[in-house]
This record gives C-alpha cells, structure tokens and sequence, in this order.
C-alpha cells in the first residue's frame, strides 16, 4: 500500500458531524476529482474506504445517492462514483451556492468555507480526490492536483491563508500545488485530519537524521583513518631510508627512539605511540620528531642525488 494509500485510509475513518464542514469535503472532493461539470460530476478513485466515505457524505450533504458508485465489499481497480441525474446535479450546484441555471464553475465559492473548520474540510476532501504523498523515508512531497488553473490558484491563496507556504506548477497539462517542506506537510496532515500520518513523517525525519549523521561520522573518522595510515606510510618510508644511509648512525637518540618506535608499532596512531616512551612524550613533541625523521631522509635523497 502506498503512503497516500495509508493517508487517504486514515481520513476516511474520521467522524463526520457538523453539517457545514460535510459539505465542503464533499464539495472540496468534487472539486478535485474527475470531472465537475454542469451534466456531470465524477469522482474516480482507487480506495475503496475513500469511496465510502464520500458516498456518506453525499447522503449527509445532498439527502441522495450517487447515481452510480462501487458496491461493498472487497473491489480490485478503480471505483467510480457519478452524478449525472439533472435534478441531483441542480441540488448539488444550489448547495454549493450555484444558481439553478449556471453551469458548474470551476471557481472556489468561498461562500461554502464558512469557519477555519470548514477549510480544512474542503482541503480534506480536495486531498482524498486529488491529493498525493510520496513515501517520507524516499522524499518529502506532497501535492494536490486539478486541470483547472483559476481553482488551482484560487486554492493555493487559501492555503496560504492557513499559513502554509506552496508552490504551483504545471505538469502533463494539470496544475500542480506541492508542498516539499516535512514541517509544512507535518502540519498540514495534522490540519486535515492525518495525525499518525503526521507523526510517522516526523519518525521517519528523525531515523533518516540520525542515519545521516552516524554516515557523516563514519565518514569522517574513515577519512581520518586513510589520513593516519598515509602518514604512517610517510614515515615509515622516511625512517627506512634513513637506516640505509650514514646518518642513521648519528642520529640524536631522542629521534633514534622515536624511529625505532614508529617501525616497531607502524599501524598505532599517534596518541597511542606517545604512551610508547618513557616517560610518555606529548602529540605535538613527537610530531615535531616525525617531521624531522621525514626532512633528513628528503636531505639524504638530495645528497645521494
């Protein structure tokens, strides 16, 4: 099941009391849906919880039936709901404040979002039917989706009124409002209605955090490691020069030590050698010494050369 899926079922399970906010999730849902015209309003989906929750709504809101929609029970594929009788569509249009005689516009009738309550329904119902998430552990995405560009816009200044910050654009002939912020789609879901959603987006926030900074950490210690063994290699090599060459003989003994140290622990870092001497030498001390091991061999190669 896919996370819209998941979502979609979530709201369907939602209480459905107060006689304005049906009306606009039913009207947001229609809106949205397939079609929304003066002989017909369709609505196609692939949830069958999302299906029964709008043909409640439509008795709760119109006191009829779609003329056509899925029979219960467990269904495969779409499942379609229609209105195409005349005189279901003239109620529908007088409850959503169209004239008897004007077509169906696809402009929003602000008229119907009485409260903020009647706002997240419509946003609610415009989800369910032309709503979308991607998986939050893949991407943060959200999007509503209609043909019709002055709904489209009409709807993006609404959510904006709610505090919420969208963008629009237009793809494959549909206008496409989207939200890619978690915070912004963590509160949206929340506004209409999705709160484990909600919350599962926030989880899946955190562990993709976490696993971000344990790679980061890991790394970054992995990069340090290659930075050691490269340097020990260095000065491995340095310090093997020096032992074919006279100068190893006069040597201080300080850095004869130090030499004899490096050779016999080459894999131990630098903190870990320090404890090696007796008494125990400070890191910028034996650094010192190692840089010095490493400018002799370079000054052997140029005399040799």
């Amino acid at each position: 099941m896919s996370f819209s899926s998941e979502v979609k079922r979530e709201l369907s399970r939602l209480p459905a009391d107060r006689p304005c906010c049906v009306k606009a999730e039913i009207y947001g849902a229609l809106l949205f849906g397939h079609t929304f015209r003066a002989r017909e309003m369709r609505i196609v989906t692939e949830s069958l919880p999302v299906a029964g929750r709008l043909a409640s709504l439509c008795r709760a809101a119109f006191g009829f039936d779609f003329d056509r929609r899925p029979a219960d029970g467990p269904s495969a594929g779409k499942a379609t709901l229609l209105l195409s009788d005349r005189a279901k569509l003239s109620a529908a249009r007088e409850v959503f404040g169209y004239g008897a005689a004007d077509a169906a516009a696809l402009h929003l009738n602000n008229a119907v979002l009485e409260d903020e309550c009647c706002t997240r329904s419509f946003v609610r119902g415009a989800f369910l039917t032309g709503g979308s998430m991607m998986r939050p552990d893949r991407k943060y995405h959200l999007e509503l989706a209609t043909p019709h560009g002055p709904l489209s816009r009409e709807v993006l200044a609404l959510l904006r009124a709610l505090d919420f910050t969208p963008r629009i654009t237009l793809r494959a002939g549909h206008h496409v409002i989207y939200l890619k912020a978690s915070e912004q789609i963590e509160d949206f879901l929340t506004a209409i209605g999705a709160p484990r959603a909600a919350l599962t987006l926030m989880e899946t926030k955190v562990e993709k955090d976490l696993r971000n900074r344990v790679n980061r950490k890991v790394n970054c210690e992995t990069a340090n490691l290659g930075k050691t063994v490269a340097a020990s290699m260095e000065q491995i090599g340095a310090i093997e020069r020096l032992r074919v060459s006279p100068l190893w003989e006069t040597l201080p003994a300080p850095l004869r030590e130090t030499a004899e140290l490096r050779l016999r622990y080459p894999d131990q870092p630098l903190t870990e050698l320090c404890a090696r001497f007796d008494p125990p030498l400070g890191r910028s001390g034996l650094n010192h010494r190692l840089r010095k091991l490493t400018s002799l061999a370079r000054e052997t190669e140029r005399g040799g050369a």
